[in-house]
């Protein structure tokens, strides 16, 4: 029985060259590495982000693939990107799904666990 899985990290960046706090904005960008820790190749097709700040003004992002691409993983391999996003306040959060189509057809959704956005010194 194939195995469907994929293991996702992520690293945060402040951007205050992008940022303008008197405007209430905050850029940071994000890195991730997802790797194929399954038994099958599989395709990343689209994702699906929440994006909260901390006065709870909430973004819902949906789109088709990660900057552009729309990696094919064998088992075992890896596919890093970096995006970025704004928030309203200091500090925010993000997490979501990669919706995923195994080379069997299988579907399946690969959830990205929740993860902070702060500006250093943000937080107490």
């Amino acid at each position: 029985m194939p195995a469907y899985e994929f293991a996702v990290q992520v690293r945060t960046q402040y951007l205050p060259e992008q940022s303008n706090p008197d405007r209430d904005q905050y850029v940071f960008s994000y890195t991730i590495t997802i790797q194929n820790t399954g038994s099958i190749a599989a395709q990343l097709i689209s994702r699906h982000w929440v994006i909260t700040d901390a006065s709870n003004a909430t973004q819902e992002v949906r789109g088709l693939g990660v900057v552009g691409h729309q990696p094919l993983l064998q088992p075992g391999q890896q596919f890093e990107y970096t995006s970025g996003t704004q928030v309203g306040t200091p500090q925010g959060s993000m997490y979501g799904e990669y919706f995923c189509v195994a080379e069997d057809g299988h579907r399946f959704e690969v959830p990205i666990p929740e993860f902070v956005l702060a500006q250093p010194g943000a937080l107490h």
